[in-house]
């Protein structure tokens, strides 16, 4: 797995891509048991893939699929295995629904329920940008381009994307950032000590 996640991460997948990745490893593993790689077939994998899948959605089914899937053809161009039991799986039909939107009544309420700086630059910053929340947990101070009101952020395998964000956000963000007494240069920071970047689980908390 150590192998598979260095090449990976050469790859340019992200941290929580590999971290995730490591999670469903975890679980694979722990299903199988002490076995050697040689002797997996593709009725265990459908075994294992089957039973998850009547305790899972379908989307988080078609995830785990896809890592077991990545993980035996990795394992079988390095020559670990001959054959790829993982070859023949197929991932579940997802139904595609039609995204909710927020209304404009809701997003006042939101704005109306923010009660720091921090909170009301974080949303106003998610809802001008449209960003990923992975993509604003990396950002910096130095990052922020208030010229052009502009930022420069990496989204999935490091690809870079400009986003703009409107005179509000801006405001805020500036406030936010002349409030801070703390000198780390990342752009959304832990109100506690050790003063600290937010982490993907703290944003999302907020």
């Amino acid at each position: 797995m150590r192998k598979y996640q260095s090449d990976k991460r050469i790859e340019g997948y992200s941290p929580l891509t590999l971290k995730t990745y490591g999670y469903q490893y975890d679980l694979l593993t722990r299903y199988l048991g002490d076995v050697n790689i040689r002797e997996i077939t593709t009725d265990n994998l459908k075994q294992y893939l089957g039973e998850a899948a009547e305790q899972l959605k379908p989307s988080s089914s078609g995830h785990r699929i896809r890592f077991v899937k990545s993980l035996f053809r990795w394992t079988h161009e390095e020559g670990f295995i001959v054959k790829n039991p993982a070859s023949k799986l197929k991932e579940p039909k997802i139904e595609k629904r039609v995204p909710r939107f927020l209304t404009k009544h809701e997003i006042e309420h939101l704005r109306e329920s923010c009660q720091t700086s921090r909170e009301n630059a974080l949303f106003e910053f998610f809802y001008s940008t449209g960003c990923r929340i992975g993509e604003v947990e990396k950002l910096n101070r130095e990052d922020i381009d208030f010229t052009g009101n502009s930022v420069i952020v990496h989204g999935k395998g490091d690809r870079e994307r400009e986003v703009y964000f409107n005179l509000r956000c801006a405001i805020w963000l500036k406030r936010y950032l002349e409030e801070r007494k703390d000198e780390d240069p990342c752009l959304f920071a832990t109100e506690r000590n050790p003063i600290k970047q937010m982490s993907i689980d703290s944003l999302r908390y907020v």
